[in-house]
């Protein structure tokens, strides 16, 4: 697969290119430019990152960091199978559990959810960081709104890490994830609450916790150019038409993987 001029190679992190240092430096090379391609696509070309990870496979699948990146590859194409079995080999390769909460979602992509679920309770969850521990919980609440337990699902997100006005990369997330739960559940005033902490937590969009919030309010959004309207006269368009309109000016009802 063609590689834009702009890669080099040397955008990878330092760990993983301590990696390919095993390897020749031109293979080296090339598996790092691939590595960057996956790592460039992955959001908004899945298929495309896909791609490029099937070639740093071909070209070192004896190095971790390719597995790795070529499981989150197909992770994002649901994948699952392939995903978990890069995840594994990669696992097997470094000795570590980072993968771990990852490796469990694979299992409920699969329609596993007690695996995952056994997996939430397994040792290695306790070698995770912070973040891999609260991934796991999401991952774990997930699985419990597979198998229709949502109070389960609820009581599973209910943590320290929710409870704390800190905000840190996995605050938004989480208290998105609490929000949906509570919402399924009925809980429509405390999940606008979270949905509502879920927005002042997401500070790179990682959610789309306004355009619920949003929803939940009655809040649409018109598109000015709306080309329906194009035959409408002058006269006949509202003033503020392409703004914000509240079609309900009622507040909510009082009463989240």
């Amino acid at each position: 697969m063609p590689i834009p001029e702009d890669v080099t190679g040397d955008e990878i992190d330092k760990d993983v290119r301590q990696e390919l240092q095993s390897l020749p430096k031109t293979l080296a090379e090339d598996v790092a430019k691939n590595l960057v391609m996956v790592a460039r696509l992955i959001d908004e070309d899945p298929e495309g990152a896909y791609g490029y990870s099937r070639v740093a496979l071909r070209l070192a699948s004896r190095v971790a960091a390719v597995r790795e990146a070529a499981g989150f590859a197909a992770y994002a194409n649901q994948k699952y199978s392939e995903a978990l079995a890069e995840f594994r080999a990669a696992r097997r390769m470094t000795g570590t559990v980072d993968l771990w909460p990852v490796m469990a979602d694979c299992e409920r992509g699969l329609g596993r959810p007690e695996k995952a679920l056994d997996m939430a309770g397994a040792p290695e969850v306790h070698k995770l960081d912070k973040a891999g521990q609260v991934e796991m919980r999401l991952v774990a609440a997930g699985a419990r709104r597979d198998m229709g337990q949502l109070d389960a699902a609820i009581v599973t997100l209910q943590s320290p890490e929710l409870a704390s006005n800190s905000v840190q990369p996995w605050t938004a997330r989480l208290r998105y994830a609490y929000a949906d739960a509570l919402l399924a559940a009925g809980r429509e005033g405390e999940a606008r609450e979270w949905f509502a902490k879920a927005v002042e937590a997401d500070r790179d969009g990682s959610t789309d916790a306004s355009d619920r919030l949003a929803e939940m309010d009655g809040v649409e959004f018109v598109d000015a150019l709306d080309e329906s309207d194009g035959d409408s006269a002058e006269g006949d368009r509202p003033a503020d038409a392409g703004r914000e309109e509240n079609q309900d000016e009622k507040p909510a009802a009082a009463d989240e993987d």
